[in-house]
């Protein structure tokens, strides 16, 4: 699940423009006709440090997270798909 990505923009400061970054966290919306799905993930190596309660906290909030992005997704492609059939 971890990933260096070299290119990114950065806000921080601290961190040298050609360090790698860890992505600790994964959300991936995937759309399949008008189904659209919403999954996350998590780093191995954090999932390992977090207290169970912690890990059931950040499920439950990522759980309303990619729910959100998933409607607002679904949306944008119903709206898109809609102004697209409207013009002749």
């Amino acid at each position: 699940m971890a990933q260096s990505s070299s290119g990114a923009d950065t806000s921080s400061s601290k961190t040298p423009t050609n360090a790698p970054e860890t992505e600790i966290l994964h959300v991936v919306i995937q759309r399949d006709g008008k189904q659209v799905a919403a999954k996350w993930g998590l780093h191995p190596n954090l999932k390992e440090e977090l207290k169970p309660e912690e890990l059931t906290e950040l499920t439950d909030i990522m759980e309303k997270v990619t729910n959100i992005v998933g409607k607002r997704f679904s949306q944008i492609l119903t709206q898109a798909e809609e102004d697209v059939s409207g013009t002749a």
